[in-house]
């Protein structure tokens, strides 16, 4: 079974955006770049909100607005992913993305059901807290960056239950950010 990971930045206090959802202190050195490049080659799906869905469309037509090599190849990994994008505004989504017929869980089963291997990526946290509240998530990834940001968007929502963890993996990224990978235990 594929599994679901939920990954994202998280500043030391344990926000994913600042205030007024700023993240431009999550923005990657090439170090970092490289080893976003390796994860991504491994998601056979990414399920996403709105927000991020409309934050990520500008790798869509990278080769127009970059010149970096690392973010063009970024781009050739991330456009042909397949996207399931939760919106109740959107009403059409463009590349390689559709919009998600049925909630949560239908599509993270149908996701498995379909796809051979890799993983299946949830991004943004109004989403990933609905998947949390069903329990769908098998892996959490933080990139903790050392920025105290006091009050946001946090990585986790609240929770009636503690989730029981086993960290599985630890490594510093370039100088500045702990890679953080947790397996949920059942």
């Amino acid at each position: 079974m594929l599994p679901v990971v939920y990954s994202m930045s998280v500043s030391l206090d344990g926000f994913i955006a600042g205030p007024g959802g700023d993240i431009g202190w999550t923005a990657p050195d090439a170090e970092q770049m490289r080893f976003h490049l390796e994860q991504t080659r491994d998601v056979a799906a990414h399920l996403c909100g709105r927000r991020l869905y409309q934050e990520m469309l500008v790798w869509e037509t990278a080769e127009q607005t970059m010149s970096d090599e690392a973010d063009l190849e970024f781009a050739r990994i991330w456009r042909p992913i397949p996207k399931v994008v939760f919106s109740r505004t959107l009403n059409s989504v463009a590349g390689n993305a559709r919009l998600a017929t049925q909630d949560i869980g239908t599509e993270v089963r149908r996701l498995r059901d379909r796809l051979g291997g890799g993983v299946v990526a949830i991004g943004g946290a109004g989403l990933a807290a609905a998947a949390i509240s069903e329990d769908l998530i098998d892996e959490y990834h933080q990139f903790v960056r050392p920025v105290i940001l006091g009050s946001g968007t946090p990585y986790f929502p609240p929770l009636d239950k503690p989730l029981d963890l086993r960290l599985i993996e630890s490594r510093t990224v370039s100088s500045q950010v702990v890679y953080l990978r947790y397996q949920r235990v059942r």
